[in-house]
């Protein structure tokens, strides 16, 4: 929980996530115990000096799959004792749900009220907690499942800022105990932590040096205890955590509570959620954006809804973490939450996230995902309109040939067709359809061979790609490295053992058109080379000025509606990647936020921004034969402010003048 933004003075931010599947920190003590068109013939690569050219293999290693199992704070908020959680265990044993791959039990905030002894440990009601906590991760333990457990960033937690059905407990947070509070966790016997953003957010802590330190202490308890400790960070999307929280551990949270509890939760906290967890650069190797628990079998959702809630978590490999109260579930419920296929679509081994890959009609969007093996991938065909709709997803945008391939759909689970080159099916108004397709041509990929880094690197289209990086690991544990795509933020994949033979993980990578890409690898194991296979429906142009020789991006990949639009140096990224629609006239960045002119202003230097997109006529552009760009509501120019060419300058409307400020390249 956090105060709400300026914007939304009367919301309460909370995080509430679960546990983690069996994911450990990856860090150096524990070598990471966790978990368009075809390109064009490649250049030849840059090479580590005298390394020959091997063949890339095409075994797939499996990567740790996103986290499963049930969390309190849902259904009960901050009132948990040992009595609650037992009977959650025994209700969530009973269902038959860890046979259907759910494991963690995460017991929220409220098990806690700040006391500590002369010597710092957390002390806890042993009248509430008979035995100590480490009593009831026994409990869980003997059901053959994990147990988690919560705490804050700061000194005080939510328990302080926001009491929920409890006094407000002063001290509830780790803040100045990190290495202390990890280690109690780990010999207590819990399995993984969830460290929230209350106290962190109120005193002013940044949040990448301070979960870098939690994780560090996460680490050295590991270590210390034999007993892998997964670190769930959930700082509520503030700053950018897709950024830089792959490494630190498993999973992070992308948004805000799903709901804020003392509500009803609905569909459109649904689609929200999901809308700000798409960072599928940030997603591969067993990190996995969080959403947010799930609300399937709560108040305020139909079995249809609920259905459609697991579709979008599944889609895009989020977390599957329960948080109705158990004893309540209903048969139906309990069969949606089990769905053995649309549950494999979000474990799938590949590990990436699904992509929007079309929305030729406004609201009709089509989802895509790649999966394990070859020429297989998911689909959801999400209707956000209000009447029912005939939706189609294409081969070509899959990435996929106009050749045969077996489409299933997961609910009726039954085959419905071998088409060769799309699939049409019904989708009721607000709702969705998961559909696989399986056994497809993959479109031509280019290989590159090398030991490191790689230059030179082709793509047809600027946007995002799908590479296969081809390695050797025969330790017994994984290794972390860091890769950096043309200067873009990087981030740290982790390479699993491979045994003595080559295998190969899967990353997302955004390129920009042409051959002037460049991948690298530090710290990585052997490497034998990449595969970069194209993922035409996330095809779009870098906007380039013609003054500047910079594009149009927006800072940090920032989501935050209201972000300025800058120049910066053309690196691909996806915060630099623009989808144009000629018939919406919308230039969209993300997949779902389109360049806007603030406030729909019409007058000489308004702002132009991000912003959801909504149809408004000052989020329409004309693409002009000059080179201009003009904003179809003020009839004025995308104009670099002050004609300057410097990193970092902002965009702004200005009465057209024909200027090089005011004139952009679209490739």
């Amino acid at each position: 929980m956090s105060p709400a933004p300026a914007r939304y003075p009367s919301l309460r931010h909370r995080c509430r996530s679960a546990a983690v599947r069996a994911l450990a920190l990856a860090t150096a003590a524990t070598a990471a115990l966790l978990f368009a068109q075809p390109n064009q013939a490649p250049a030849p690569a840059t090479t580590d000096l005298d390394a020959s050219p091997v063949a890339v293999t095409d075994r797939q290693i499996a990567v740790p799959e996103a986290p499963m199992g049930w969390a309190s704070w849902n259904a009960f908020a901050a009132k948990v004792d040992y009595s609650v959680i037992k009977r959650q265990v025994d209700a969530f044993v009973a269902a038959g749900l860890p046979e259907a791959g759910y494991e963690y039990i995460n017991i929220d905030e409220g098990w806690w009220q700040g006391t500590r002894d002369s010597a710092g440990n957390i002390t806890v009601d042993e009248a509430e907690w008979p035995g100590g906590m480490k009593a009831i991760a026994d409990y869980i333990h003997s059901k053959g499942l994990k147990a988690g457990i919560y705490t804050d960033a700061g000194k005080d937690g939510c328990g302080y800022y926001f009491p929920t059905g409890r006094p407000a407990a002063p001290g509830s947070g780790s803040e100045g105990h990190y290495e202390q509070d990890m280690l109690a966790f780990s010999q207590w016997g819990f399995d993984f932590v969830k460290v929230d953003w209350c106290g962190g957010d109120a005193e002013g802590l940044d949040p990448m040096t301070t979960y870098q330190a939690i994780s560090d202490a996460v680490a050295e308890a590991t270590a210390t205890t034999g007993r892998p400790l997964a670190l769930s960070l959930c700082n509520w999307g503030y700053s950018n955590p897709w950024n830089w929280a792959p490494g630190m551990g498993p999973m992070w949270r992308t948004n805000t509570d799903i709901f804020f509890h003392g509500n009803t939760p609905s569909y459109n906290n649904v689609l929200t959620a999901f809308d700000r967890n798409i960072h599928p650069t940030a997603q591969h190797t067993g990190y996995v954006n969080d959403p947010d628990m799930m609300v399937v079998g709560m108040n305020g959702l139909t079995a249809a809804q609920n259905r459609s809630h697991m579709n979008l978590w599944a889609i895009s490999g989020a977390p599957l973490l329960a948080g109705l109260d158990l004893t309540t579930l209903t048969t139906e419920s309990r069969n949606i939450l089990t769905n053995p296929e649309v549950i494999a679509v979000d474990q799938d081994p590949r590990g990436l996230q699904g992509v929007k890959v079309a929305e030729d009609t406004s609201g009709l969007q089509v989802y895509g995902k790649v999966l394990s093996g070859t020429g297989n991938r998911a689909v959801v065909l999400l209707n956000r309109t209000s009447t029912t709709q005939n939706m189609t997803v294409r081969w070509s945008d899959l990435g996929l040939t106009n050749a045969a391939a077996t489409v299933r759909d997961l609910w009726s689970r039954t085959n419905v067709g071998t088409p060769g080159t799309s699939y049409t099916t019904s989708v009721p108004a607000n709702s969705s359809v998961i559909l696989t397709v399986k056994g497809g041509t993959e479109q031509a990929a280019s290989t590159y061979n090398g030991t490191a880094s790689f230059s030179g690197v082709v793509a047809g289209s600027t946007g995002l790609k799908t590479v296969d990086v081809s390695y050797t690991n025969n330790a017994s544990t994984a290794r972390t490295a860091t890769l950096t795509v043309n200067g873009q933020t990087s981030t740290k994949v982790s390479f699993p053992p491979t045994g003595s033979t080559p295998g190969n993980i899967s990353v997302a990578m955004s390129l920009k058109a042409g051959n002037a890409n460049t991948v690298s690898f530090s710290g990585a194991p052997t490497l034998e080379g990449i595969v970069v296979r194209p993922l035409p429906g996330k095809n779009g142009t870098l906007i380039t000025g013609t003054g500047s020789g910079r594009c149009a991006d927006i800072n940090n990949n920032t989501i935050t509606n209201g972000t300025d639009a800058q120049l910066w140096d053309c690196t691909g990224g996806q915060n630099q990647s623009w989808q144009y629609n000629s018939a919406r006239k919308q230039l969209v960045v993300y997949g779902n936020k389109c360049l806007d002119a603030w406030d729909a202003g019409t007058a000489n230097g308004t702002r132009v921004v991000i912003w959801d997109c909504h149809g408004g006529t000052n989020q329409q552009w004309n693409i002009n034969s000059d080179g201009t760009l003009t904003n179809v509501n003020a009839g004025l120019c995308l104009d670099a402010y002050g004609a300057a060419t410097a990193g970092g300058t902002k965009l702004v409307l200005w009465a057209c003048n024909g200027q090089d400020n005011q004139k952009w390249s679209l490739t």
